[in-house]
């Protein structure tokens, strides 16, 4: 059943496109707003290139999270699909697999990007940016996908949605930060050994709370 939702999802972006072009244009677009503020003055961009990127990317998982399940809301999809008989917590899952499949493609676009526009080096370490970057999305699935279930019937969700998921991912988000920044000064994984292993741990405490409680927070 797993399979079935998730394909469910992933059709039904390949056939609209929404979601992805929404998350590309508009990281995109802050990347050449970045490109133009801070090229007179390159090094304070490699000093704060890892905290504007993570600012896009966290700015375009609210896009895809609350797009995924504003599409179910339609025509009352979520109630129907809840009241198949399936686990819900299957159903988080699901939800927080397309979400992360769509952070992730969002990703491959405009890394290459940002990093062209910015005119900055390649880090030498790829494969530990690579298992950083995976990990940090999948936390922020978890937890976007775990909130944006809860305030979907909310009238105004789409304000509920960010002002909720922004302070609750900021441990994450300044672990990603600080991971990011030594890794494209080449530090040696020794001295952010403390971020990698809280951004672990903020993965595995809202993958289980989302698993555990989403059946209590899908309901009406």
């Amino acid at each position: 059943m797993l399979t079935v939702l998730l394909r469910k999802d992933l059709l039904i972006e390949f056939r609209s496109r929404e979601i992805l072009i929404s998350m590309v244009t508009f990281g995109a677009a802050v990347t050449l707003l970045y490109a133009f503020a801070f090229r007179p003055s390159p090094q304070s961009m490699q000093t704060f290139a890892p905290g504007l990127m993570w600012m896009i990317f966290l700015f375009v998982s609210v896009l895809a999270l609350h797009r995924s399940h504003s599409l179910e809301k339609e025509f009352d999809a979520f109630s129907m699909i809840l009241s198949a008989p399936i686990e819900r917590s299957i159903l988080f899952v699901s939800k927080c697999l397309s979400g992360f499949i769509f952070l992730v493609v969002a990703q491959v676009i405009l890394l290459p990007l940002f990093f062209l526009f910015l005119q900055l080096p390649l880090p030498s370490n790829l494969g530990q940016m690579m298992a950083v970057f995976l990990l940090v999305d999948l936390g922020i699935s978890a937890a976007g996908s775990l909130l944006s279930g809860t305030v979907m019937r909310v009238r105004v969700n789409e304000m509920l949605l960010p002002l909720l998921l922004f302070p609750m991912v900021t441990p994450l988000l300044i672990s990603a930060v600080k991971s990011t920044a030594a890794m494209m000064e080449n530090q040696p994984f020794s001295q952010w050994q403390l971020w990698f292993q809280l951004i672990v741990t903020f993965v595995i405490v809202y993958s289980l709370v989302g698993y555990l409680i989403y059946d209590y927070v899908s309901e009406e």
